[in-house]
């Protein structure tokens, strides 16, 4: 009996791990890291949550028709280690804001941010590129 107790313990534990796996992912595999956006829009949301941030946005497509756009972030905590809060993006909703990023592999209005202009002009870019040291 305490065989099979600790069997079914293991069992839970192993699947609990495969889901954190799998929760967590590489941006490469959802984005296209390739295919480079701009999108400039009306901020219309900040979500301050784990594993990343994610901001919505509407915007005004070539046909004139209002798109409405989701982008991925970095995790609150890394904002924190930059003195960001997120009151510095929520005085941004309901305002003009360009996200620069990458579109997601399925086509859809949805992509990683890059760097983010807002309203007053300063930007934050949210990738490192400086070479590894």
């Amino acid at each position: 009996m305490r065989y099979k107790i600790a069997a079914a313990g293991c069992a839970v534990l192993t699947l609990f791990a495969i889901a954190s796996l799998e929760a967590h992912h590489s941006p490469s595999a959802i984005f296209d890291m390739a295919k480079h956006i701009a999108v400039t829009g009306t901020l219309t949301r900040v979500d301050w949550i784990n594993p990343h941030i994610v901001i919505a946005m509407d915007a005004r497509s070539d046909g004139g028709k209002i798109d409405h756009w989701t982008f991925q972030s970095n995790p609150p905590s890394w904002y924190r280690s930059v003195g960001l809060a997120r009151a510095d993006l929520a005085k941004a909703i309901g305002q003009t804001v360009t996200v620069e990023g990458v579109r997601a592999r399925d086509g859809t209005l949805y992509g990683y941010m890059n760097k983010i202009t807002l309203p007053d002009g300063t930007s934050l870019e949210l990738i490192n590129t400086a070479g590894p040291k």
